[in-house]
């Protein structure tokens, strides 16, 4: 499967993007699929996932409220909301797919697949 994220871009503080993640070669269905992002000088970190079946893990404490993770498996696609953006929400954000039985979908080492990422930035 290949993954293209889209949706990025410049927000002032307080607005909202809708992030895509959309899937060729492959049904995503069968895959577990999360989001990261990657702020200058810092690590990779988790944001939210989804499980093939749809289920939730828990956001990330620094997104919880503000962010809704969502999949339609007819378009192949899924989707990060992100409402009420802040500063420290800056940042390259990658969306990944893991196969069923890769492990907790909290850790970079279960996926297996990457998309290229998407900028947001956000301004104040």
């Amino acid at each position: 499967v290949q993954l293209q994220a889209s949706g990025g871009g410049l927000v002032q503080a307080g607005g909202s993007l809708r992030l895509s993640c959309a899937a060729s070669g492959r049904t995503l269905s069968n895959y577990g699929v999360g989001w990261f992002r990657q702020a200058p000088g810092k690590e990779r970190e988790f944001v939210a996932a989804i499980t093939w079946n749809g289920g939730s893990a828990p956001y990330a404490n620094s997104v919880k409220g503000r962010f809704t993770i969502s999949r339609d498996n007819a378009k192949n696609t899924v989707y990060l909301q992100m409402n009420s953006l802040k500063l420290e929400d800056t940042a390259v954000y990658y969306c990944a797919a893991a196969r069923l039985g890769s492990g907790s979908l909290y850790y970079t080492r279960s996926y297996d697949t990457w998309g290229q990422g998407t900028q947001v930035t956000v301004s104040s």
